[in-house]
């Protein structure tokens, strides 16, 4: 902010009020803020750091801090803003990558030994996409090993714990971004999603999180670049904040071959829509799924909300039998793809349910796998045709509340046993391995006050009405402004 800057005693006064909350403020009134001069760069990363100081210690969420960098960057965007230049959509606002990411010159571990002091010499597009929008690069988010897992744990930083108690998981494998968000530590969080891992940390610790169409966040660096399991994406304390971050970060990209042509900026419109007469499927058991009764009490509870939106709710669910093959077959591809030769030379590296996964990968033939890509083709063309029909989808983001910490993953709900550490997720991965979008969005807390997810899945590429009905819900609901009390 320049010294000579019009009515300065009275942006003063809003500065100083505003450091006193500005790590709660959302992503778009602290862009406009920044943007009007009423809050300048360097006090809105002061204000984060303050809030990440006294936070993170309890929750791990932000695992590597570049405070240097960071503030350093905070001067140069107010030092551009005050010579004139036009600032970008995201201008000065703090942000935090998943550990996935690449930062160039900020320590990438992926969760793993392996990678505990390994510094990237480039960035990942979506660091890249954000910086080049103005964010202000903090540091990174805590994930599970490689990302394998809806709980955030791992031998380098340990667990993640969810800000509403303390003493349960707050979900994976964007869970350090969702802690972040939760916890006003940052306002722009990104993530990524093969089985659930921008929907279900959100739904655990009480954000939006969205995963979009394959594409629409392109990843050129991918090795199966035709691949449609994992998307990158983003995650927000709101819808709206949720869209105005996809606004800089989705767009197409020449390197990535399933990446969508429409602009960035459709993101950008306002979110509020009509739903009289939209006809929405609701959830049964996804063909024998089971849920814990604590989320399909407050799940169940919202086909209320949605007619009270206009829209028309029928029970109703497609057939998942070939999520089944697909998934579970071109998940274990893709991990022995990744890491099968890691783990050859390091196989005490690599925590049991991944090394599984990875040498189940490493069994598979191009019988298995063609079958695979049969049934994934034979999946998707069913949930297309059910969505003529219906314009939305709507079932539970995830099978259970947030459990226990130490706990690495449910081994049955409501006397259904499991044998694999995926199994617990199939509310999600069931709807990733359509490729459509889905989002979470805060959907009540059951009676211990543990946060469930609302997920509501759209037609193919339609992710912005996706957004319009989660905003809808969010505002007809109000869950969302809710905060953890410890933070």
């Amino acid at each position: 902010m320049t010294a000579n800057t019009p009515g300065r005693s009275a942006v003063a006064a809003a500065a100083e009020s505003a450091a006193f909350s500005v790590h709660w403020m959302s992503a778009i009134e602290m862009a406009r803020l920044i943007r009007e001069k009423k809050l300048s760069a360097r006090e809105a990363l002061a204000g984060c750091l303050k809030q990440i100081e006294r936070v993170n210690p309890r929750v791990n969420a932000i695992v590597t801090l570049a405070v240097e960098m960071a503030t350093e960057a905070a001067a140069r965007a107010d030092e551009m803003q005050a010579r004139g230049a036009t600032p970008g959509r995201l201008h000065g606002l703090p942000a935090a990558h998943k550990d996935l990411a690449l930062t160039r010159g900020i320590r990438t571990t992926f969760g793993s030994p392996l990678y505990r002091d390994y510094i990237p010499t480039e960035n990942d597009l979506v660091v890249d996409r954000l910086q080049a929008a103005g964010a202000i690069t903090l540091g990174k988010t805590n994930t599970p090993e490689f990302g394998a897992g809806s709980q955030t744990f791992n031998t380098v930083f340990g667990a993640t714990r969810n800000p509403w108690d303390l003493n349960k998981t707050c979900g994976g494998s964007s869970g350090g971004a969702a802690v972040a968000l939760a916890c006003g530590m940052v306002p722009v969080a990104d993530g990524s999603d093969m089985g659930g891992s921008l929907r279900n940390p959100a739904a655990f610790c009480n954000v939006a999180g969205f995963r979009p169409s394959i594409g629409r966040v392109p990843d050129p660096k991918a090795a199966f670049a035709w691949s449609t399991l994992s998307t990158a994406g983003c995650l927000g304390r709101s819808v709206a904040d949720l869209a105005f971050v996809l606004s800089a970060i989705a767009g197409p990209d020449p390197c990535a071959p399933l990446s969508q042509s429409e602009p960035a900026a459709d993101f950008a419109r306002p979110l509020d829509r009509s739903f009289r007469g939209v006809r929405v499927a609701w959830f049964k058991d996804l063909g024998g799924v089971p849920f814990d009764a604590r989320v399909r009490t407050v799940v169940d509870g919202h086909r209320a909300t949605f007619e009270s939106l206009g829209c028309i709710v029928e029970e109703a669910e497609p057939d998942f039998p070939e999520a089944e093959t697909c998934f579970r077959v071109l998940r274990a591809w893709n991990s022995a793809t990744a890491y099968g030769a890691l783990l050859r030379e390091h196989p005490e590296a690599f925590k049991d349910t991944l090394r599984g996964e990875i040498e189940e990968g490493l069994r598979l033939t191009g019988t298995d796998v063609a079958r695979a890509e049969v049934a994934h083709g034979q999946l998707w063309r069913g949930f297309q045709a059910f969505l003529r029909e219906y314009e939305y989808f709507v079932l539970p983001t995830t099978q259970v509340p947030p459990f226990d910490v130490t706990t690495p993953y449910p081994a049955e709900i409501a006397g259904v046993k499991f044998t694999s550490y995926i199994d617990w997720m199939k509310s999600c991965w069931y709807i990733s391995a359509t490729g459509n979008p889905a989002a979470s969005v805060p959907g009540g807390f059951t009676a211990a006050g543990l946060p469930v997810g609302v997920q509501i899945v759209g037609r193919n590429r339609e992710d912005f009405a996706v957004l319009q009905l989660a905003h809808a819900f969010e505002q007809a609901t109000g869950f969302g402004t809710r905060r953890p009390p410890m933070a």
